[in-house]
């Protein structure tokens, strides 16, 4: 995967842009399926991502927004279908890969963050991690590949 950023404080985010989606099989959940979308709204002063999970129980559905706020931070706001909110700011994550891109931020349970970064044959890599007293704890992973057009 090509993994060129683009111009611009949120040009980081140009190879996410587009339709991805991604299977999960995992001991919580299986045939699970997410698809994220990422386009420029608002003028291009910010990135939408859509995010939509079909468990196999139901469904859930996240709408994020990343932009820059009043300190000149990169940050994101993401609302769900369950009524939660989170927002966060950009952190270093290149302990997981040296292009990752990730945000941090504060949770009711404790410092998370949410990381991105290419694989090398095709797509991206999605976690997120909490922080503990050893380390950061995987507790989502997923691999996301271009949607086909058909």
């Amino acid at each position: 995967m090509v993994w060129k950023k683009g111009r611009g404080k949120l040009g980081l985010f140009e190879p996410l842009m587009g339709d991805w989606i991604a299977n999960e099989h995992s001991k919580e959940r299986t045939n699970a399926k997410c698809r994220r979308s990422f386009e420029k709204t608002l003028d291009g002063k910010y990135v939408q991502l859509k995010a939509d999970w079909f468990l196999g129980t139901g469904n859930y559905e996240d709408l994020t927004l990343f932009g820059v706020n009043a300190e000149k931070d990169i940050c994101f706001w993401s609302f769900t279908s369950d009524g939660k909110q989170a927002s966060g700011v950009r952190a270093d994550v290149t302990d997981i890969h040296p292009e990752a891109i990730g945000f941090e931020a504060e949770m009711p349970s404790g410092l998370a963050r949410q990381v991105y970064w290419p694989d090398d044959e095709e797509g991206f890599h999605w976690v997120v991690e909490s922080k503990t007293k050893k380390g950061w704890n995987r507790f989502v992973h997923h691999h996301y590949r271009a949607v086909k057009v058909d």
